[in-house]
């Protein structure tokens, strides 16, 4: 069986979005906690101007896609898709009750004169990244499947 235009468009904007996260989480992350203070902040800031921007032009399209492939494919994968979807609304659920509020107040933050307890704020946001940034990877995998399963 031959893959759909959907199912590549799909898997596509999945795969970036939990590229994109995956990279946040394992690379910008360790590489901002080795920086200095004040570049740390700098750099957040910079991140989360940048970021609110790339984060839902991905986030938004995948979803809507995913949503697509899950109602109009059949039977094959269908559970596999579920999950994926599924994955999603967890990694939504992180992110707008979790890393967006944060990233609503980092956006405004002063490099010059971050907040007495914006170490506590970064290392919650990193927290909460890491089950966030993991749902988005999982969507990632399980999507993957239901499509190897649709092309055999």
């Amino acid at each position: 069986m031959t893959l759909l235009w959907l199912d590549v468009v799909q898997i596509v904007l999945v795969g970036l979005l939990a590229g994109e996260e995956f990279i946040v989480r394992y690379g910008v992350q360790p590489a901002l906690d080795a920086l200095p203070d004040s570049a740390h902040v700098a750099a957040r800031i910079a991140l989360v101007k940048r970021l609110k921007v790339v984060v839902p032009s991905l986030m938004l399209p995948a979803v809507a896609a995913s949503v697509a492939v899950v109602v109009t494919e059949g039977t094959l994968g269908l559970w596999w898709r579920i999950s994926g979807l599924a994955a999603l609304a967890v990694f939504l659920c992180f992110s707008f009750l979790g890393t967006v509020p944060i990233n609503i107040g980092v956006n405004d933050w002063d490099p010059t004169d971050p907040p007495a307890d914006w170490r506590h704020v970064a290392h919650r946001w990193e927290t909460i990244d890491t089950y966030r940034s993991s749902a988005a990877i999982l969507a990632f995998v399980l999507f993957a499947v239901a499509v190897s399963l649709r092309a055999r």
